[in-house]
């Protein structure tokens, strides 16, 4: 066995990767995901998500249209708060329950948006957290809404912090 292969097996994979448990989260915490949103980005989302409406792939159709151009997919922008939920508040280990969307304005490539999520209520009792959340390009809302997601406890997990640092 080589020397990381070792070090491998005395890390805590679980402890290392997982964020807030149910029980560290409190009404008010926020966290946010900002990222400029490229022509690479929407040709790549369009692929996976076989959503090939011209809109978003299409000059010339798209500067017919109300936005003049091409813009990006709807949920390309709002995949941005599930970047925020699954990897910082609350991370890794919480799942979608249900979310609502509102798209409130049209994103184009070369937009900076971030994406900002914002705890609303703690149930602990049923592990839940609801979440509102916004994208913002500078002070613009792009889409609001909000979400319930199920997440951890801590017991689930044998006692562990969820601290990296403990």
């Amino acid at each position: 066995m080589s020397e990381a292969q070792k070090a491998m097996r005395s890390i805590n994979i679980f402890k290392e990767m997982h964020g807030h448990f149910i029980e560290d989260l409190e009404v008010g915490m926020t966290d946010f995901y900002s990222r400029t949103i490229t022509e690479a980005d929407i040709v790549t989302f369009a692929g996976v998500s076989v959503d090939l409406n011209p809109i978003h792939l299409n000059q010339e159709f798209a500067e017919q249209t109300q936005f003049g151009g091409t813009i990006a997919h709807g949920m390309l922008t709002a995949a941005l708060i599930s970047t925020v939920v699954g990897t910082r508040l609350p991370g890794p280990g919480a799942i979608y329950m249900s979310q609502n969307l509102r798209f409130t304005a049209p994103v184009k490539a070369g937009d900076t948006i971030t994406a900002v999520a914002t705890v609303r209520d703690v149930n602990m009792a049923k592990r839940r957290c609801a979440l509102e959340k916004i994208c913002l390009r500078g002070d613009e809302v792009v889409v609001t809404g909000d979400a319930l997601l199920l997440v951890p406890t801590r017991a689930a997990f044998g006692g562990t912090s969820g601290n990296r640092d403990e």
